[in-house]
């Protein structure tokens, strides 16, 4: 009979309390930790040490001081360093540990949910790096029940399991939720920060929120950091970038240099740089075929009646590139109102396009909120009265809308080609379909939220829980 097959009970064995039947240990067995991620280990069996101890590096504290937390990556198959599992739990307590060896070391002492065959119950583990071991679990005499026999000359007394399972495709899906520390890169104490704020804590997690022009960085080819007052900035699990329209190159810096690192970024630097410069974010659309106003640009004063045409006939836009929240807009009524405001915005040496009118909009748009690859929420945004400007910061008002399929397609395809999980996609309706007229990179959460009535920030934190779990590793040759 191969070990696999082996009964995990002893029936002739007497029970410790008369009613349950004694569970048998050999030297080494396989366990689970699925609270932790860790579906299957091999560990072993010490009647001489008291406290189990698990194999775990990069160990770091973060949470509150009243409910501190850590977090720590394990390496699960010895001798498997690409494999890397990243773990968090509560502090229940820190404990100095003696070695075999006579050596004293300060731990962190969590609680986690054994599992063993079809039994599981809660043990307390301590953590410490054990790699070069042979196992990267040991279970002290603390975890054994009254009921186990230890037969000290057996191994896997208990049903085996398989390193398999960390090169399964469910291994991201089956990971569980685990505590994440995540920073929001903002200037501002405004709604969308707070919310971002109050929904991570409300799902366990530490959110911290970060001036972005208080960073700075240290650049090298080994240990790239980012530093924030005369510290070190903790390793994050993700970023969740709200970079202001004016601090874009520097916002974009700081974001790469996480990106350098191997943080999470909700938004990457391509994308909000691409954004952010409208005729780069139009050239970006074009090159993806993503239907949107005609547009035209030119850099010389000559040009100023060929661009007109290039554009059709007035009423027609012009808007400077780094125009935000719908300033540096202007609208154009005749040809020679369009010369005029051409000729004012060259004087004052500024960078505009000059775009087609969608007169069907009403003054009207769509802004659809796009996180991962999902349209979670849309409202049809309205202009005050005389305005053709439907943006909710120039008195605009906004109510829930439904979408079509063409127009969520839309929203859908941009989003993806400046590479945002995260975008505010502004869509006009016109008589050819929708054309989408900007998006945006950092888009603002409180519009949505009360105009659908839904709690839009929620999906996000779920898009990011997704993002950071795990993912399985190809299988090696070597691995056993």
């Amino acid at each position: 009979m191969s070990d696999t097959d082996q009964s995990q009970y002893d029936p002739e064995a007497p029970t410790a309390d008369g009613g349950s039947q004694i569970l048998r240990f050999g030297w080494e067995e396989w366990v689970g930790l699925p609270d932790l991620g860790l579906p299957a280990l091999k560990c072993k069996v010490d009647t001489g040490a008291r406290t189990s101890s698990l194999h775990a590096f990069d160990i770091e504290t973060f949470g509150p001081k009243n409910a501190p937390k850590v977090r720590f990556a394990v390496h699960p198959i010895p001798g498997r360093d690409d494999l890397v599992i990243p773990c968090s739990a509560d502090i229940i307590d820190r404990r100095t540990v003696t070695s075999s060896n006579g050596e004293s070391e300060e731990r962190y002492v969590i609680s986690s949910t054994l599992v063993v065959g079809h039994e599981a119950w809660p043990i307390e583990l301590t953590l410490t790096n054990r790699l070069g071991m042979a196992s990267h679990m040991l279970l002290g005499r603390e975890a054994l029940r009254d009921h186990i026999s230890i037969v000290a000359t057996d191994r896997f007394c208990q049903p085996e399991l398989s390193y398999d399972v960390y090169h399964s495709t469910s291994m991201r899906k089956d990971a569980p939720k685990r505590a994440l520390r995540i920073a929001v890169l903002s200037r501002e104490d405004n709604y969308s920060t707070r919310r971002l704020v109050e929904e991570g804590e409300k799902r366990g997690h530490s959110v911290e929120v970060i001036d972005t022009t208080r960073c700075y960085m240290a650049i090298n080819s080994k240990n790239p950091e980012v530093h924030y007052d005369g510290k070190r900035l903790p390793r994050y699990d993700a970023v969740i970038p709200r970079i202001g329209a004016s601090i874009t190159p520097y916002g974009t810096a700081v974001i790469r240099q996480f990106e350098t690192i191997g943080t999470y970024c909700v938004n990457g630097s391509a994308g909000i740089t691409a954004s952010r410069d409208k005729l780069h974010a139009h050239q970006v659309l074009s090159r993806h075929r993503i239907d949107m106003p005609v547009t035209a640009f030119a850099n010389s004063p000559k040009d100023t009646r060929n661009l007109i045409d290039l554009v059709g006939s007035a009423p027609l836009i012009v808007k400077l590139l780094e125009s935000t929240q719908g300033k540096g807009v202007v609208l154009a009524e005749t040809k020679k109102a369009a010369e005029s405001v051409i000729s004012a915005f060259r004087g004052l040496k500024a960078n505009f396009l000059v775009q087609q009118f969608v007169k069907e909009a009403a003054g009207e748009d769509l802004r659809c909120l796009v996180i991962g690859n999902k349209v979670v929420g849309a409202m049809l945004r309205t202009g005050a009265e005389g305005d053709f400007r439907s943006n909710l910061h120039q008195g605009g008002t906004a109510r829930a809308a439904r979408i079509s399929k063409a127009e969520r397609d839309a929203a859908l395809k941009a989003a993806k080609a400046f590479g945002l999980n995260l975008a505010g996609v502004d869509l006009l309706r016109s008589s050819e379909g929708p054309k989408v007229l900007e998006v945006n990179s950092s888009p603002g959460l409180e519009g949505i939220e009360k105009a659908t009535k839904r709690n839009q920030v929620e999906k996000l934190y779920e898009e990011i829980e997704l993002r950071v779990r795990p993912a399985p590793v190809r299988r090696r040759k070597t691995a056993k």
